[in-house]
């Protein structure tokens, strides 16, 4: 007995075309009915099975497509064993979720990976069952269910570019199943690898050097972009399309909200490219997003697009695709700002490039972040540094030196991240205390957390909080005890939760405290809704980043001081904008600004979000 709805069968005619339109670019004008078939029927299936409760969140979704955008929602994301031991651990400290203003979780990897080293987790063995010490797939609908009880949306990780080497789609293959083995990039020799190793990049030159691995079951070649265990899959097969189609809708049915699509960029290969963000992924995220949209509208995607800046609007959608692809996407290249203009003490380099980014369509939203799970790579196009003046190589050379406490002066305490002896990349691991100056007594580090928060809460986006930033939790220095995390310093920046810390309530810093209350401003403002445009302002004082949001019932013009000395934010700006006026207020302080000659000044690593609020 069917149960699909009026609702779903509107969707299905509403989007059904696009669907195919969608398929012949990708797979042909002859193939794709056939593949759109598919796909619609797996749609149909999982609509059918969906509990009643989540089709009354999409029906609520779909009235309020906005849910996501609003001053409000604050992100949190965690290892679910790093944050509470297992899914039922998690479960019982939703109340601190909550009370801290969270209405979006992002759990890391937690479907069963390959035994260790599964690279974090995203070497995935099984997408339909979860890691056995975390719980089970009953724990993950519990913890969903009850997380949508207090307004938090559930985020999980769903690794697109490649599964486990025990996944069974790659044990079918090695068994010589010639249909699984289509699943995968699978050559008899070293002729095509190496025509395509001429332009690919490594991604982990230290322990996962070159791009394909040999396999003695298989008898071939694989496509192994990121290690050995970690078998790319080949999505010009249309059946792989289906069977994420179908994955995507089964954990959706489980109560999963948004799905982080990791490693999204790589996952079409083109021979003479670098073979990422090439223009069939944002073709097949599309796909992907219409299927979602039809059987379960209340799913939101969000794209692992860690790329350069101008790569990076495609994956919320540009041109024909605008609105069509992801609805959230990292911005990378904010959070890389952040950490330059706070090493250097300059915004000229971070203006020009944020500058060149355009404006998210309406209905989408950047991910904004100070720290995340990852290292930090320096991902500064050269031609944004050239154009301030900036030698891009230096510039890099010195991020890195600054971060890893080897530049004489430096207040941070980083490790070095996978050196590229031939590129000279050196990535940076550290949590965002320990890289701030906290972990070195630098008695201007909790200015600079909270200045670092301050930009990304105000520039427009979904702000998304790392666990323990919010605690000024400093690198890990037992982060090598365990064997399956000693070659990865990555886990530095990954410590567990303290507990007792947070329940004995000490907040020695006072980052908690100014951290909260950043938040309760933010919740106060609609100038900082994500749909609101965001304007980076030409710099008056090379020390002050403006950011501005023009919002109907007046300007917000949020001023932020790198430096470590007193910055002014110029009379002309206030005019500018008119809040040159007597109802001028900074709604982080409460209170008018002090002005000298018409100034507003900004004390160091000071923010004031500044509007009329007469």
């Amino acid at each position: 007995m069917t149960r699909t709805d009026a609702g779903f069968e509107g969707r299905l005619q509403q989007l059904a075309p696009d669907l195919l339109r969608t398929l012949e670019r990708v797979y042909g004008a002859e193939a794709a009915p056939a593949v759109a078939d598919r796909l619609l029927t797996i749609g149909r299936a999982a609509h059918d099975v969906r509990p009643d409760e989540l089709r009354a969140l999409d029906e609520r979704r779909l009235a309020e497509p906005d849910w996501f955008q609003r001053p409000g929602m604050l992100g949190y994301a965690a290892y679910a064993d790093r944050f509470a031991s297992t899914l039922r651990g998690v479960e019982d400290r939703v109340p601190y979720l909550r009370d801290l203003g969270v209405g979006y979780l992002h759990l890391m990897p937690l479907l069963t990976p390959r035994p260790a080293p599964n690279d974090g987790g995203y070497a995935v063995a099984d997408y339909r069952s979860v890691r056995p010490d975390l719980g089970d797939t009953h724990d993950l609908r519990d913890l969903a269910t009850t997380l949508r009880g207090e307004g938090i949306s559930l985020c999980l990780d769903l690794v697109l570019n490649h599964v486990a080497r025990e996944h069974a789609w790659a044990e079918a293959a090695r068994a010589g199943d010639e249909d699984k083995r289509g699943y995968f990039h699978v050559f008899p020799d070293r002729e095509v690898p190496d025509a395509y190793e001429a332009t690919l990049p490594e991604v982990f030159p230290d322990f996962a050097p070159g791009n394909f691995t040999w396999d003695d079951e298989l008898d071939g070649w694989v496509w192994t972009t990121f290690n050995d265990y970690q078998w790319d899959v080949d999505w010009s097969n249309p059946a792989v399309l289906c069977e994420y189609a179908d994955i995507i809708l089964a954990l959706a049915n489980l109560g999963v909200e948004v799905f982080r699509l990791d490693a999204i960029a790589f996952i079409w290969k083109r021979l003479g490219t670098d073979c990422q963000n090439e223009p069939e992924v944002h073709e097949l995220t599309r796909a992907l997003r219409t299927v979602a949209r039809i059987a379960a509208p209340a799913v939101h995607f969000k794209a692992e697009a860690i790329v350069g800046p101008a790569d990076l609007p495609a994956y919320l959608g540009v041109g024909e695709h605008a609105g069509k692809v992801s609805d959230l996407a990292y911005h990378n290249g904010l959070m890389v700002q952040v950490w330059s203009m706070l090493a250097s003490g300059d915004v000229r380099l971070a203006t020009h490039a944020l500058q060149g980014i355009p404006q998210p369509p309406p209905t989408t939203a950047w991910v904004t972040y100070v720290r995340c799970h990852d290292d930090i790579g320096w991902a500064i196009a050269d031609e944004d540094a050239w154009a301030v003046g900036t030698d891009p190589s230096a510039h890099r050379r010195f991020l890195s030196d600054w971060y890893s406490g080897s530049f004489p002066g430096s207040w941070a305490r980083g490790l070095v991240f996978q050196h590229n002896e031939q590129t000279g990349d050196r990535r940076i691991s550290g949590s965002l205390a320990s890289l701030a100056g906290l972990e070195a007594g630098d008695p201007q580090s909790v200015a600079r957390i909270l200045l670092a928060h301050a930009v990304v809460l105000s520039f427009g986006g979904l702000p998304v909080i790392w666990m323990g930033d919010e605690l000024g939790l400093l690198n890990d220095p037992h982060w090598a005890d365990d064997p399956a995390h000693a070659a990865d310093n990555r886990w530095v920046h990954r410590p567990r939760m303290p507990w007792p810390t947070v329940e004995q309530g000490r907040d020695p810093h006072r980052i908690t405290a100014g951290l909260r209350h950043l938040l309760a401003v933010r919740r106060s403002l609609p100038h900082l809704h994500a749909a609101t445009p965001t304007e980076v302002w030409d710099p008056r004082d090379p020390g002050v980043l403006l950011v501005v949001r023009r919002h109907p019932s007046g300007p917000l013009l949020a001023a932020h001081n790198v430096t470590g000395e007193r910055a002014w934010v110029d009379a002309d700006v206030l005019h500018w904008l008119g809040l040159h006026t007597d109802g001028l207020r900074d709604a982080i302080s409460g209170t008018a600004p002090s002005l000298h000659e018409g100034a507003v000044p900004l004390e160091p690593y000071a923010a004031a979000w500044l509007h009329d609020g007469g």
